[in-house]
């Protein structure tokens, strides 16, 4: 006869959430859920997912001995992917309150029947929307995290997990498994009627794309990284584990070569830039940042590794644009002016905030254009005890110059300078908060700020208009003028990365 565990109880502060577990289960299974995150895919090594034990015993293992010191270790702090639940507990969340973007703007469409939803499958996040297709009314959204992220925060973790430890059916169970659930919620919340939903459009990186489809990612775990099936995949809701009275088709639109994704072919579609006779830009500047070229006639596209920097993972003290988050610093008489999201205590920086203080930090020379801080220490204060390390600039430094490296080589490419280019649309959470000027100094984007437009998230604006087209439109024709360029075969690309991790002067 078996006896069941032991059930244990978690309070989480500060936003007083109560969870119930059985004893042995891995923290990291019940945080995720909350909002924490786990950058390095729950090896412990890049302290993200740091927790404080209030009250409660966690046991200490050798991964958090050496990446904890004894003072952290002796105030209750812990990682939370090395440690498994043994008592009850009162935990202090880092990582709280997730802010996911999601895309409300108006579009032309042709009226259909029936409802449909589109989902914006990201690495960090997934957003979907239920629209009544005669009307073009958002009847419903839902957001959450993307359940892979446990095994890794970037994409090519997820590769590793998928093909060097076998881990490929499980990510593509989570993610299915994940979608079903929130059109179920989407359903439940709008009391919409189920039986009139007709189609599902998806968009996502090839990474993503593969994932769900169940494509095999071994040729982009190797170089020359290019997928073998990066087409249009059609399935039928049933075929995927949901269980919808309607079994709607379920379309995930084509990616456009490499790592480019169908979330950049909807960013093409929401920007209208293969219509318009003017060159412009869309980046969308995540764990890998996608950088597109051109106009109606050709545009180059071509993606880069500029890591979780920009959204401020494996920084010390990195968090997403939550509460407690330093999300804005100016240089303001000759000091650093620091701004708190929800105006509350720092308790870490967000991507857009560790732009803008290196930027202030460069602008009062607290910051050398090496990167180096200027009085040979190994920190700059920020507020409270927020401070960015120097290792913290080194990484927004391999981020921000690898992006910059992208934007030339593209720009050699197309045989047209920085000046040609009309229009920079910046996609993304980290798009719509971070500072044009901000950017600009240091050195992440070469172009007059006036130029630079913040566009939101258009993968899920060119999802929605994805529901409106015929039901055999391929998106050859957007397809057909786009051009893969592999950065990584460029024999220019290491030099000119090498030249753009420094940051410009300051000016005199």
């Amino acid at each position: 006869m078996s006896s069941s565990k032991k059930l244990h109880r978690i309070t989480l502060q500060p936003i007083g959430a109560v969870l119930e577990a059985e004893e042995g289960t891995p923290l990291r299974d019940l945080l995720f859920e909350q909002g924490v995150e786990f950058p390095c895919g729950g090896q412990g090594r890049c302290r993200g997912c740091k927790v404080r034990v209030l009250q409660g015993h966690v046991s200490v293992n050798a991964a958090q001995r050496e990446h904890l010191s004894e003072e952290e270790l002796a105030q209750g702090w812990r990682l939370a992917c090395q440690s498994r639940l043994e008592d009850d507990l009162v935990i202090e969340l880092r990582q709280w309150d997730a802010t996911i973007l999601v895309n409300d703007a108006a579009f032309a469409f042709t009226p259909g029947e029936g409802l449909g939803i589109a989902v914006d499958v990201g690495t960090t996040t997934v957003v979907a929307q239920l629209l009544d297709l005669e009307k073009g009314y958002v009847l419903g959204v839902k957001t959450a995290l993307n359940p892979q992220a446990r095994y890794g925060a970037d994409v090519m973790s997820r590769v590793n997990y998928a093909v060097a430890e076998g881990g490929a059916d499980r990510l593509t169970e989570l993610i299915r498994h994940e979608v079903g659930r929130l059109i179920h919620q989407l359903f439940t919340s709008s009391q919409a009627d189920a039986a009139r939903l007709r189609k599902v459009t998806l968009v996502g990186n090839t990474v993503m794309h593969h994932l769900f489809c169940g494509i095999d990612l071994e040729p982009l775990s190797h170089t020359p990284f290019e997928p073998v099936n990066d087409g249009m995949q059609v399935f039928r809701g049933s075929e995927l584990g949901w269980n919808l009275p309607a079994d709607p088709v379920v379309r995930f639109l084509p990616c456009l070569g490499g790592f480019v994704g169908s979330d950049l072919l909807a960013g093409i579609m929401a920007t209208g830039m293969h219509q318009s006779d003017e060159l412009s830009v869309l980046m969308d500047l995540g764990t890998n940042g996608e950088i597109l070229l051109g106009n109606r006639e050709h545009i180059l596209c071509a993606s880069t590794a500029a890591g979780p920097a920009f959204e401020g993972a494996r920084i010390s003290m990195g968090m997403r644009a939550a509460t407690g988050a330093i999300w804005r610093v100016t240089a303001t008489d000759h000091r650093l002016d620091v701004q708190v999201l929800g105006n509350a205590q720092p308790r870490g920086i967000c991507g857009s905030g560790l732009v803008d203080a290196v930027a202030a930090g460069l602008e009062l020379r607290l910051i050398r254009p090496t990167g180096r801080i200027a009085d040979g220490g190994h920190s700059l204060p920020l507020a409270g005890d927020v401070a960015l390390s120097q290792t913290d600039i080194r990484q927004l430094q391999l981020a921000k110059g690898a992006i910059a490296a992208g934007v030339r080589i593209l720009l050699q490419r197309k045989g047209v300078a920085v000046d040609d280019v009309k229009r920079i649309y910046l996609a993304g959470a980290f798009g719509n908060y971070v500072d044009r000027h901000s950017a600009q100094r240091i050195g992440l984007l070469d172009f007059e700020p006036e130029k630079v437009q913040p566009v939101g998230n258009t993968a899920l604006l060119g999802a929605k208009m994805a529901l409106f087209a015929p039901d055999d439109e391929d998106y050859s024709s957007i397809r057909r003028i786009c051009e893969h360029v592999s950065l990584n075969e460029d024999p220019a690309f290491q030099d000119i990365y090498v030249e753009e991790m420094s940051f410009p002067a300051a000016r005199e």
